[in-house]
């Protein structure tokens, strides 16, 4: 999978319009590197936190949610800033570099298609695609689908956030069969969506299932 280069006319609008930081507002990037160099960087999450986290084969993430890692994600998922994704893409793919798994499959975390209709895009997808031009991984949009439009997960504790996916996705199993699988998420905080992906990922005859966010809640150390 091959990122497409800027356009000339996008060159010429970031110098007449530069952006801000969706952080401190300084112009020049998205994310300036002041900022970027203060995200608090994760590798794995520590292993006494994976027993609750069955069936995933293993679970990291590239950074703590917290600070102008927060408010990127905000930007990126909420206000449409999909500019940010090769930003934060890399930030995966570098965690990824650090010891990859052997997955040879990615895939996203799916939304629901009125939700979808709704943002415009699926923010997990676009750094699933980053991830697979930096890794040369397939990555497949359709494994997964979100059959239920399941409430926010957002103030909910660590049960109700299970109940909430219960049964809410989907798995076309010929994708998958026999295929080692990493899914992509945008933030993990009980890892209650990312297993129940993988639940569905392994009914469907998935061999094994990782998962990698680019940002995980400070609580789960």
């Amino acid at each position: 999978m091959q990122r497409q280069s800027p356009t000339l006319s996008q060159h010429l609008w970031r110098l007449l319009f530069p952006p801000r930081c969706v952080a401190c507002g300084q112009r020049g990037e998205l994310l300036c590197p002041s900022c970027l160099a203060s995200v608090q960087l994760r590798h794995l999450v520590p292993a006494g936190s994976l027993h609750d986290l069955h069936p995933l084969s293993g679970v990291r993430s590239a950074a703590e949610f917290a600070g102008p890692m927060r408010q990127a994600v905000h930007h990126f998922k909420y206000g449409g800033l999909r500019a940010l994704a090769p930003t934060l893409g890399k930030m995966l793919a570098d965690n990824w570099s650090e010891e990859p798994y052997p997955a040879d499959l990615i895939v996203p975390v799916p939304l629901h298609s009125s939700r979808l209709r709704q943002r415009g895009y699926n923010q997990s997808a676009l750094l699933a695609r980053e991830l697979g031009c930096r890794t040369g991984l397939p990555v497949s949009e359709q494994a997964l689908t979100r059959k239920i439009a399941t409430p926010p997960q957002v103030g909910l504790n660590a049960h109700d956030r299970m109940l909430n996916v219960q049964g809410a996705f989907a798995c076309e199993g010929g994708t998958v069969r026999g295929r080692a699988v990493v899914v992509i998420d945008d933030v993990m905080t009980t890892g209650a969506t990312l297993r129940a992906c993988a639940e569905e990922l392994l009914a469907a005859g998935a061999s094994r299932v990782w998962g990698l966010t680019l940002a995980a809640e400070p609580t789960r150390r």
